[in-house]
């Protein structure tokens, strides 16, 4: 369940807690008046089943509540009640499948946001990578997988670009270029240090070894971006986070940034351009999937986008 709070002027707080008496998916509903100050008002809150919040927040939108007031949703791990039962019970659907836009559309604009904190990610995943590639070790190589934070950004460009939020789309291709970018260049400085220092031999890109998988781009490249893209949209509308974990490791974005990083600096310009590739579709892949996945999806929600500008705090 969901923990909804609503602050409203004292005029729209009848409306407000006759709204949620009505709908069945809500419970535990609680009024405290003029205790808010800013902005200042009643405060009404209630647990909203997930699969009816969409629904409910919407109507709270519709009277302009987001504006005058507040409305704010948090996740509730473990609900003992009688009526909770009852309330999810009663709510339309099934939690799992149900998608809160609102809260896709305040989670993706959050982690599309160019920060230090994501570009340190960014470098970091990508000089993991160039470990990986020149000593030859998948283990580093998924490593840096799991480091990855490019598929925040992802998400959020299958998100604008389905919701029509052009603002969220512009967010999203800035930290992605700008962070593979920054990563790529960081990454063959380290590169060069490297082989300055006698710790990097240019053989250590050629001939066979375990790891040329990630520059070695072709169908299964786009098949399993699609895959990976498709999981993780579901994880990220659903309650079930745990999936992202899989995407993370199936996908070779950063890899094959840190891969074509390496292969540039020793001169190797045709696993350069393949890692680049590889880059380029899964890239592509996983943005297609994931905006294939919210088109699915897009009976659940609404026809109103409020617009509301994204956070940039």
């Amino acid at each position: 369940m969901l923990h909804l709070r609503v602050v409203c002027p004292p005029e729209h707080t009848t409306a407000v807690v006759d709204l949620l008496k009505a709908e069945p998916g809500a419970t535990h509903l609680i009024v405290l008046r003029g205790v808010a100050v800013a902005p200042e008002g009643d405060v009404v809150e209630a647990d909203v089943a997930r699969e009816a919040a969409d629904d409910v927040i919407e109507k709270l939108c519709a009277r302009d509540l987001d504006h005058v007031g507040a409305i704010t949703v948090e996740q509730i791990d473990t609900a003992l009640s009688d009526s909770a039962d009852k309330a999810a019970e009663d709510a339309p659907g099934e939690a799992a499948d149900a998608v809160v836009w609102e809260e896709l559309l305040a989670r993706t604009g959050e982690e599309s946001r160019l920060n230090g904190t994501f570009l340190g990610f960014m470098i970091i995943a990508c000089l993991l990578a160039a470990v990986g590639v020149v000593t030859d070790s998948p283990v580093t190589i998924v490593g840096a997988m799991v480091v990855g934070p490019e598929f925040g950004p992802l998400a959020a460009i299958a998100v604008g670009l389905v919701r029509r939020r052009w603002d969220l789309v512009g967010r999203a291709v800035a930290a992605i270029a700008i962070g593979f970018l920054l990563a790529m260049v960081v990454t063959a400085g380290g590169t060069l240090l490297g082989q300055w220092a006698g710790l990097l031999d240019v053989n250590a890109v050629r001939g066979g070894h375990n790891v040329d998988f990630v520059y070695d781009v072709g169908v299964f490249s786009l098949i399993v971006a699609l895959l990976a893209g498709a999981a993780g949209m579901l994880s990220m509308t659903s309650a079930k986070s745990a999936a992202l974990v899989g995407v993370f490791i199936s996908v070779t974005t950063i890899p094959a940034a840190g891969y074509a990083a390496v292969a540039a600096v020793l001169g190797e310009w045709q696993r350069c351009l393949y890692s680049f590739g590889q880059l380029v579709v899964n890239l592509v892949g996983i943005v297609l999937a994931a905006g294939l996945v919210l088109v699915l999806r897009k009976r659940t929600w609404t026809n109103r986008d409020n617009g509301r500008p994204l956070s940039t705090g």
